[in-house]
């Protein structure tokens, strides 16, 4: 009995530090109100007009820099977005991906660059984007942005991962099975159709996992509650299949795939949203 108290005891302890370190990292402190002029010192107009110039013309640098640093690999990249077409088994049956036209080549190049180079450029873009807007924002502030772009890269590419290593290839099979069924025989694919529904796919995936974490964001800043989420749970799932059902091909498979993973994040989201409101003393 002794031992499960100090157990209790203990774990109440690592929750309250836990709480303590969270509060501090996303809540405005005293010590920040008394700093609160030396976050942003008043200045002029046109330095804040200077350093917006500053920063679109570095990031227009740093993009074009990325896209001629992404041309020489566009081949491998176009031989990579065929991964799911050969994981699907639908080559061995005699489907190929083929250029119908004389420019085909030119414009996967292009399209490679302007795709690879954005992704590429990202980090860059943010940094510089970060620069201009962080010294007007306050500490608490700055952490959660730095804490919301970081779990939306996570889950931006947890969901271009999923799509690309199963939902792809699956999406792929089941379309050829409707195809068959329709009694349309396919046995060549557009390479431009082709890249163009992949990367749609892969972007669809990856803007879709950001739903929780926009859900998150309100609850932290105080606009929705985790009650009013655990209340609209039922509305919520439908909704997730729904949009599922927008984005993904037209397959009851890879709808499960989108759909399950973004439920899960509903739910971690109602117990991230709980645990702020235990911080700042909001009930249920």
């Amino acid at each position: 009995m002794a031992e499960q108290t100090r157990g209790a005891k203990a774990a109440a302890s690592i929750r309250s530090r836990m709480r303590g370190a969270v509060a501090d990292l996303f809540t405005e402190t005293d010590r920040d109100r008394a700093r609160e002029a030396d976050f942003d010192p008043p200045r002029p107009f046109i330095e804040h007009f200077i350093d917006l110039r500053d920063c679109i013309v570095h990031c227009v640098m740093a993009w074009v820099i990325a896209m001629l640093v992404i041309a020489p690999f566009a081949p491998a990249i176009i031989n990579l977005l065929q991964e799911p077409l050969r994981a699907s088994g639908l080559e061995e049956q005699g489907l190929s991906m083929q250029g119908l036209e004389v420019g085909v080549g030119f414009s996967l190049f292009m399209t490679t660059m302007l795709w690879g180079g954005t992704l590429l450029s990202l980090p860059a873009l943010l940094f510089f984007i970060f620069r201009f807007v962080f010294p007007g924002l306050r500490r608490h502030e700055r952490n959660l942005v730095l804490f919301t772009l970081g779990g939306g890269v996570v889950l931006f590419v947890g969901g271009v991962w999923m799509c690309f290593g199963f939902t792809l290839r699956l999406a792929l099979a089941a379309l050829m099975q409707i195809n068959r069924w329709m009694n349309v025989e396919v046995t060549i694919l557009q390479a431009e159709a082709y890249i163009g529904f992949v990367l749609k796919i892969l972007l669809a995936f990856g803007l879709a996992f950001q739903f929780p974490l926009v859900l998150l964001v309100l609850g932290w800043l105080g606009i929705v509650s985790s009650a009013a989420l655990r209340a609209k749970r039922a509305t919520a799932i439908v909704l997730i299949f729904v949009v599922a059902m927008f984005l993904t091909p037209p397959d009851p498979l890879s709808q499960i795939v989108m759909a399950v993973p973004m439920c899960l994040l509903y739910e971690l989201t109602i117990w991230l949203v709980r645990l702020r409101e235990s911080m700042t003393g909001g009930n249920d």
